[in-house]
């Protein structure tokens, strides 16, 4: 019977292991504590848990050897990316070697006709735009950081884009994955759709590196829209917004973002950004289409929001003022900083069917009033998901513990509301709990069996997602 790896390794057998690294990897191998640290969870209250060594291969071939020296001697394999994820996907729980996908960062190909490209795990979301720039081309998803794509992939990601384009799951064609005994399988060819055989490529879209290490990935892409229309409208109430942007999505109103920022988000963005808006509830929306396209979009968007007592609208005609409100936006988790300066940002998120995203964020919003706690609110609200950017003060126990039960709360109302855990953050260790109360026994035992099968050794990111033991 195979080993299954459910403690630390040995000292002799990482010695080994980091030994026969650095023989083939020189200095792209390092032990260094300040970098494996940073190779460890960083962005939220989950307690940071270094690598052993942090390894930076260039290609395909090089994963496959750093896997299969790995799975030889039972130890744990963490993949990573850019480091911005919320939930402790990237801690090494169990110790083991970090897989740093930064070097592995070029775009292969670009397919201009069948709108689609080819690149390696480490490219960034805005480095493959800058890259496409010529091309009249784009890749839509943008979660707000600049994460790689590698990462966007093992999360499932989405962002502000979601409601037009999709996920990461709807723009993947196909991958090339370093398997945990060290093969490589590809998962799809470029074609835009198959029934030939079961669907790897989704089985590897938000399996957060438990299943392999992904090398490559071919993309869906759009063109860049002839015209852009975005702008700020602010509402009387969040529940005004949510109406509103319930309304807006059942009416067939073709928005390409739609994103809500309550009260005190916006106090966040004018102190961060200065962007000098009236603090009240606002959603930032864009159209993209032809130019009559896009004007029409608008105008029916404001006879909405006039509905729920919305306006008036402050557009943002040109790309530089289009630039500044979605950095803004995207800034939000570094923003709310200035609301309660010293604390940590605990950033989450989860999604609930449109229908009751207004009941969900109401709920939401009294909830943190009346524990007391300072928790802006962002929202993907154009497909039920929303975020809050939670600040605690961690050396004072009592609110840690308010903290902790008011998100158990967040997760509690979300579910009890047909909803998820988490839209696109993912699960990695913090929301591993909540897996059991949104899926039947029999989902998880599918998903260990899937585990137990690809990852017999439980090598591959161990302690996320799911537990084996």
């Amino acid at each position: 019977m195979m080993e299954f790896l459910t403690q630390r390794p040995s000292e002799a057998a990482l010695a080994t292991v980091i030994a026969s690294l650095k023989a083939r990897f020189g200095e792209r191998v390092t032990t260094n504590l300040s970098i494996r640290s940073t190779h460890a969870n960083v962005l939220t209250w989950v307690a940071p848990q270094a690598p052993d060594a942090v390894v930076f291969p260039e290609t395909t071939e090089e994963v496959s050897f750093i896997v299969k020296i790995c799975a030889e001697h039972l130890i744990p394999v963490i993949p990573f990316g850019t480091g911005t994820s919320f939930e402790g996907h990237v801690n090494a729980p169990l110790g083991g070697i970090s897989v740093d996908t930064s070097r592995m960062a070029k775009v292969l190909a670009v397919h201009t006709e069948d709108l689609d490209c080819v690149i390696e795990p480490g490219v960034t979301r805005k480095a493959l735009n800058e890259h496409l720039r010529a091309t009249g081309l784009f890749f839509p998803i943008d979660p707000g950081s600049d994460a790689s794509l590698g990462g966007m992939v093992s999360t499932r990601a989405s962002g502000t884009n979601a409601v037009r384009y999709g996920t990461m799951k709807d723009n993947v064609l196909a991958l090339k994955v370093v398997l945990p005994n060290g093969e490589v399988m590809t998962t799809a060819r470029r074609a835009k759709k198959s029934s030939a055989g079961y669907d790897l490529t989704r089985l590897m879209v938000g399996a957060e590196g438990t299943l392999g290490i992904i090398t490559e990935i071919t993309l869906r892409l759009a063109g860049i829209p002839e015209a852009i229309s975005a702008g700020l409208c602010p509402f009387p109430s969040v529940k005004a917004a949510c109406d509103a942007t319930i309304l807006t999505i059942q009416s067939g109103l073709p928005v390409a973002r739609i994103e809500l920022a309550d009260e005190l988000q916006v106090k966040a963005f004018n102190i961060h950004s200065g962007l000098g808006l009236n603090e009240t509830p606002m959603l930032f929306v864009e159209f993209h289409g032809t130019d009559r396209g896009v004007e029409e979009q608008a105008e029916r968007f404001g006879e909405i929001a006039q509905e729920f007592g919305g306006g008036p609208f402050e557009w943002a005609t040109k790309p530089e003022e289009r630039t500044r409100l979605w950095q803004a936006r995207h800034d939000a988790y570094w923003s709310a900083l200035s609301l309660k300066p010293g604390s940590k940002v605990i950033a989450t998120d989860v999604c609930v069917p449109i229908s009751r995203l207004a009941e969900c964020v109401v709920e939401t919003q009294e909830d943190i009033k009346a524990s007391g706690l300072v928790a802006p609110i962002v929202g993907h609200v154009g497909d039920g998901n929303f975020h809050l950017t939670l600040l605690c003060d961690m050396d004072q126990p009592n609110e840690v513990e308010t903290c902790r039960a008011f998100l158990h709360r967040l997760v509690e109302r979300s579910l009890a509301m047909e909803g998820t855990c988490t839209g696109e953050h993912g699960v990695g260790q913090e929301k591993m709990k909540y897996l059991l109360k949104e899926h039947p026994p029999a989902t998880l035992d599918v998903m260990r069996a899937i585990k137990r099968a690809i990852d017999p050794a439980n090598i591959m990111n161990p302690g996320k997602i799911v537990t084996l033991t």
